[in-house]
């Protein structure tokens, strides 16, 4: 386990601090802000709604319930359980942390963000089936980039993501499966 925590500190400075760039410094604090992709929740909405009609309900409230389940699986039980701490609190060990935003209070295992994002990502992978065929994919990859952001901007380590990554996604696509499974959505399966 020891070899997996170093290099979880090694790629933690290869993110946060080799790779700086100026447009990430500008650009990521705002990517993994929540804020931020308000106009997109509120695209999303309507998008549903216009696209799929009683269906759409189902899936915003799939929506609210993976977003449920996801963050209080991460910030209640996982976080509570591990209690690791953000790389921003540990500043005796290794180089100082390139800190983007407050560090926050909270501990580093699972990454909220992480988890609720992918949580987003997987449910509507498999929610909206194959109605968005190889555009889905872009839900991987904002996922992804703001699981990024989250390292890059000093608050959560490599693993903090990636375990919320899986977490999340395990958590949406289950959801999305379960209700399709009910006949809830008729929307073609994935």
């Amino acid at each position: 386990m020891d070899w997996l925590l170093e290099l979880d500190k090694y790629l933690f400075v290869l993110i946060n601090q080799s790779w700086e760039t100026d447009w990430q410094n500008f650009l990521l604090p705002w990517w993994r802000n929540k804020l931020f992709w308000v106009p997109f929740y509120v695209f999303l909405l309507f998008f549903l709604l216009q696209n799929f009609g009683k269906q759409g309900w189902y899936l915003i409230i799939g929506l609210i319930l993976t977003i449920l389940i996801a963050d209080t699986l991460s910030s209640q039980v996982m976080k509570k359980t591990i209690r690791r701490p953000r790389p921003c609190h540990q500043v005796e060990e290794g180089p100082p942390v390139h800190l983007l935003i407050p560090c926050g209070s909270g501990y580093s295992f699972t990454s909220s963000h992480a988890t609720n994002h992918f949580a987003v990502s997987g449910f509507l992978f498999f929610g909206l089936g194959r109605r968005l065929r190889h555009r889905r994919w872009w839900l991987v990859l904002w996922a992804a980039s703001i699981a990024y952001a989250q390292v890059y901007v000093g608050v959560h380590y490599p693993l903090d993501v990636i375990a919320g990554a899986l977490l999340g996604w395990l958590i949406g696509s289950l959801l999305a499966r379960a209700l399709l499974g009910t006949g809830m959505l008729a929307i073609e399966k994935a």
